[in-house]
């Protein structure tokens, strides 16, 4: 057939045959792909499994993130109802214990070494502010990721109906 180029065989003695070598008219060597997958995959595994440890880490960041926020707000919306002239440190203690409690009993496993400070409860300016801080779970062992969300809100007032 004129239209297709032959392969022709090259002699066994040069070793084309073991290792798939043919040679066609006027053209260069050619091996054959066996065994390539393998290598693709030993090359791609490794950056597969960094990607999918790297996404579990961060979804356990922010987790994390998440848990100390929503007990940041639990404290200021506990903390925001008490009335000025009612507030003692005795209560701003007893709210922070409280909320203490809420954010390891939330967090679990995930937001560890929970931290909460006394809570600010500003009074002139009428503003009260929570701050939650800890350290989320780590597959890399020796990585601390720390963890500090804050949340502030107005102190509610009470007034009497004028009538």
């Amino acid at each position: 057939m004129p239209g297709r180029p032959r392969l022709l065989a090259v002699p066994a003695r040069l070793g084309a045959r073991r290792c798939g070598v043919r040679r066609a008219r006027g053209r260069h060597w050619r091996r054959s792909e066996r065994g390539v997958s393998s290598l693709e995959l030993a090359i791609l595994a490794p950056a597969i499994l960094a990607l999918i440890f790297m996404s579990i880490q961060t979804a356990l960041w922010l987790y994390g993130r998440s848990v100390a926020l929503n007990a940041a707000q639990e404290g200021v919306s506990r903390l925001r109802l008490v009335q000025p002239p009612v507030y003692t440190t005795a209560v701003g203690e007893k709210v922070r214990a409280d909320i203490q409690s809420y954010a390891e009993q939330l967090g679990g496993t995930t937001l560890q070494n929970t931290s909460v400070p006394f809570p600010s409860y500003n009074n002139p300016e009428g503003i009260v502010s929570f701050t939650v801080t800890g350290d989320t779970v780590s597959l890399v062992p020796g990585l601390t990721l720390k963890v500090t969300r804050t949340a502030t809100g107005p102190i509610e007032q009470f007034e009497a109906d004028d009538k």
